[in-house]
């Protein structure tokens, strides 16, 4: 892992878009079946869009039925934090980016073999990088400024 990513309040506000904000930094939940990767069957990865950390990589992205991007496991058991959660009343596992701590989604435990884990990421917290047919990664296409 790199180096953590340590931001204000103010300067997090200022990279990243409301939605991305209220999502990543106040631990909100988008809408479901309303982020851009619900649906999406390109070859590559996901990184935080807060700070590139890479997170999960397509060949482990399934559909889910419920209405966010699900992913059966990380690209490494370092690539993601996870974090008691018990809000609402309820006892869930929150998944949170190691590098700048942003707020990714929930980890379920109704997933597909071999895991049986459904990572739930909400798709504004993620940005994606396009696999080349040589197997390596492009630039991420990125909506938050993140260079220090």
């Amino acid at each position: 892992m790199t180096d953590k990513v340590v931001k204000s309040d103010q300067e997090w506000r200022e990279i990243l878009t409301p939605q991305q904000y209220f999502v990543m930094r106040q631990k909100g939940t988008e809408q479901p079946f309303s982020g851009k990767y619900v649906d999406f069957h390109e070859d590559g990865i996901f990184v935080c869009a807060a700070c590139g950390q890479q997170l999960f990589d397509t060949k482990t992205k399934f559909e889910s039925g419920s209405g966010w991007p699900s992913f059966y496991a990380p690209i490494g058991k370092d690539q993601v934090k996870l974090r008691t959660d018990s809000s609402y009343g309820m006892l869930r596992t929150e998944v949170a980016c190691p590098r700048c701590g942003s707020h990714l989604g929930h980890l379920f435990g109704d997933g597909p073999p071999p895991t049986g884990l459904r990572y739930c990421i909400n798709s504004v917290a993620l940005d994606f990088i396009e696999r080349d047919k040589s197997g390596s990664t492009a630039k991420a296409d990125s909506t938050a400024d993140t260079q220090d």
